[in-house]
């Protein structure tokens, strides 16, 4: 299975919106993806990708009570569907996620037991069958350090790095590899890079400059799309989804756009050896009946 984590320790770098278009692009191919958004903030890609109804209702069950072994019911059951892509909705009980975890560590600690709070979301996975019952895991926790990042990175042990072109974002890009091999360490584990995505370019001479000199590997650069991704944010849907059924006229900018995303994501699977059974031509939509 192909597992990995969306992330940037930059705000604002379409991390959330990319994580949602390589999982569509995913299921485009034939793959069976699976999305664990893990962003306590609203404006998450539980929303974006309409499957967000059940966030502030206390009574829900959710991710959160799963990995405190506190649930309402089987993990299959938190799963929602939306355009070909299964996603696991975030739930506000994410804002105290880290609590609840300090809690059932000092309990089990109590009764002289080892616990590894970072290894949670990776059990309440294993016990869900979601490595025999998926092709693909992407995880999208917010872009803060935290305990919801440490249990995607330790979940999925891959990382996807959506990068600002700018050189803040490069200092950020410099500044995540050096916490995930910090984690890595820590946790005697491997953790590798995929790839960097250059998102929202302008082909400035300083940009041009920053792309040079990123280390890892960029399958593709996307420029500035604000409008397409803001009307995505707006229709709760991925951007295929957008231009073939929001858009009055095709532009050929935002097909290659799709394009791009599916170049993406066979990018991502051929690192993990992985041959999608029906990979469309990049960027191909059906017309519209």
């Amino acid at each position: 299975m192909l597992s990995y984590t969306v992330y940037s320790e930059a705000g604002g770098v379409g991390k959330t919106s990319l994580t949602a278009n390589l999982a569509v692009a995913h299921a485009r191919a034939g793959l069976k993806p699976l999305v664990v958004p893990l962003d306590p903030q609203d404006g998450d890609l539980s929303r974006l990708l309409g499957v967000d109804s059940d966030r502030a209702d206390s009574s829900a069950d959710n991710l959160v009570r799963h990995m405190v072994n506190s649930p309402r019911g089987p993990f299959e059951d938190l799963i929602r569907t939306a355009e070909g892509v299964d996603v696991v909705p975030e739930h506000n009980m994410l804002s105290d996620l880290s609590d609840h975890l300090a809690r059932e560590q000092s309990k089990a600690e109590d009764l002289g037991d080892a616990y590894n709070i970072y290894a949670q979301l990776q059990r309440v996975l294993r016990e869900g069958g979601v490595g025999d019952r998926y092709d693909v895991l992407l995880c999208d926790p917010p872009a803060t350090e935290s305990d919801h990042l440490y249990n995607a990175i330790y979940a999925t042990r891959n990382l996807v790095i959506p990068v600002e072109p700018s050189w803040k974002g490069q200092a950020s890009v410099e500044g995540l590899a050096e916490l995930a091999t910090n984690f890595a360490d820590q946790l005697n584990i491997e953790v590798g890079v995929l790839g960097a995505i250059p998102n929202g370019v302008k082909n400035t001479s300083d940009q041009r400059e920053m792309l040079a000199d990123i280390e890892f590997p960029t399958p593709e650069v996307i420029g500035d799309r604000t409008s397409l991704m803001e009307g995505c944010w707006k229709q709760q849907c991925s951007a295929f989804r957008y231009v073939q059924e929001h858009r009055s006229r095709r532009r050929d900018y935002e097909v290659e756009t799709l394009a791009q995303l599916d170049r993406i994501a066979r990018f991502l699977e051929s690192e993990l050896g992985i041959e999608a059974p029906n990979a469309p031509e990049p960027g191909a939509l059906e017309e519209p009946a």
